[in-house]
């Protein structure tokens, strides 16, 4: 053989391997492009029907109890506060505590002068003097009918008309002497004076004003307040009234003394829900012997309620409000959900305590998805088989 033709021989078979091998190469691209296929339309149909069951949170209620804290506005006020008004018109004639003035019981605090009831009392002193008299004479007309009775120089129906006279001016001595009892307890009104021990918060009057009798003459001559305890009403939400009841604690702050705070006790409650505010009314007492704290003054009070011995707390979003009332979505032991109606005792903010319907062993969808219904099978997060999607765009086709 030639050597020309020697080297053709070896040129075909060369190619010939070389066409083998490309074919070889193109069947293993083809076969491991299809198996990628495959494996990559496998792991997207279980991703798929993973997400079909949906994943879910579960937790289990905490039963400790938490401590709430409520704070209000209130209002301070005087334990005890009384307005003066005057029983006699007249005009001021000296007044002898100004405001922020302590002052006893008893103690005078203004004086008026009253011509009009001077004269009065000088008339009805006369008019008593008066029927005395003629209550007298009636009297001894009277013994003198009685003396002469037996004689027959007095009549029977003249004895008569006598008693009656004398009856009669008896009784008009009695309604003088009533007339001039009442002037004279006017007189002692002349004289303003405190009714308690405490503190003039007002005094709007001077010398020579002129006082009219009654409220209705005007604004009170002076106030005195009792400021050594002082009550401070407070307007506590419907939903809290159970947990403040009397003789819970609390403390006050107000904005003249930051930082500080004063005690106060629960005295009483107006047991009604005011319609307007869904409120109801209550009373603390707050101390004030040292009179730091003022009447009228604008305070803030804070409720400590302690914590239940037990209690059942979930997250607020594990609620479910719909047409069904508020629910809660729990887990059973197939991991299928169970809504469990319950009802909230308290509101924590973040955490709210249920009042019933829930146990403290359930275990409880924190963040139930839309449309949960009861029945439905869900995939507890962090057990096998609740990852999430593949990364399918990862699975490189064939050619590239």
């Amino acid at each position: 053989m030639s050597h020309e033709h020697t080297q053709k021989f070896v040129t075909r078979r060369r190619l010939h391997i070389t066409a083998v091998i490309a074919g070889a190469v193109a069947v293993t691209v083809i076969v491991t492009g299809i198996l990628t296929r495959k494996v990559a339309d496998a792991r997207l149909s279980e991703w798929t029907e993973n997400q079909a069951t949906p994943v879910v949170a579960v937790m289990t209620p905490d039963t400790r109890g938490r401590e709430t804290i409520i704070e209000l506005p209130g209002r301070l006020e005087a334990n005890s506060q009384a307005q003066l008004f005057a029983r006699v018109s007249g005009y001021i004639k000296e007044w002898n505590a100004d405001i922020g003035t302590p002052v006893k019981a008893g103690q005078v605090l203004a004086e008026i002068d009253a011509p009009d009831l001077d004269q009065q009392i000088m008339q009805a002193e006369a008019a008593l003097t008066s029927a005395q008299a003629n209550a007298t004479l009636s009297q001894s007309t009277l013994e003198r009918g009685q003396s002469l009775i037996q004689s027959g120089f007095v009549s029977k129906q003249d004895l008569d008309q006598r008693m009656a006279d004398a009856a009669n001016k008896a009784g008009l001595v009695r309604s003088a002497k009533a007339n001039l009892d009442r002037l004279r307890v006017l007189e002692k009104y002349k004289r303003i004076t405190a009714p308690f021990d405490g503190l003039v918060t007002v005094r709007a009057t001077d010398i020579g004003a002129l006082i009219n009798a009654g409220a209705s003459g005007g604004p009170a001559l002076f106030v005195v307040s009792d400021t050594s305890k002082l009550r401070a009403y407070v307007n506590v939400p419907q939903n809290a009234v159970p947990s403040v009841r009397i003789g819970t604690k609390a403390q006050i702050s107000v904005p003249e003394y930051p930082g500080r705070k004063f005690p106060a006790t629960v005295e009483a409650s107006a047991q009604a829900v005011d319609v307007g505010s869904g409120t109801t009314r209550m009373l603390l007492i707050v101390d004030n012997a040292s009179g730091e704290l003022m009447t009228g003054a604008f305070a803030s009070v804070r409720f400590e309620i302690p914590a239940s011995n037990s209690t059942i707390n979930v997250p607020a979003s594990a609620l479910i409000f719909d047409q069904s009332g508020l629910r809660v979505a729990t887990i059973d032991s197939k991991n299928r959900v169970v809504l469990k109606t319950v009802t909230i005792a308290r509101d924590l903010g973040s955490l709210v305590e249920i009042g019933s319907g829930l146990n403290a062993g359930d275990r409880v969808v924190a963040n139930p998805p839309d449309g949960i219904t009861s029945g439905d099978e869900v995939r507890i997060a962090g057990e096998p088989g609740a990852k999430g999607a593949p990364d399918t765009a990862s699975a490189k086709q064939p050619g590239g």
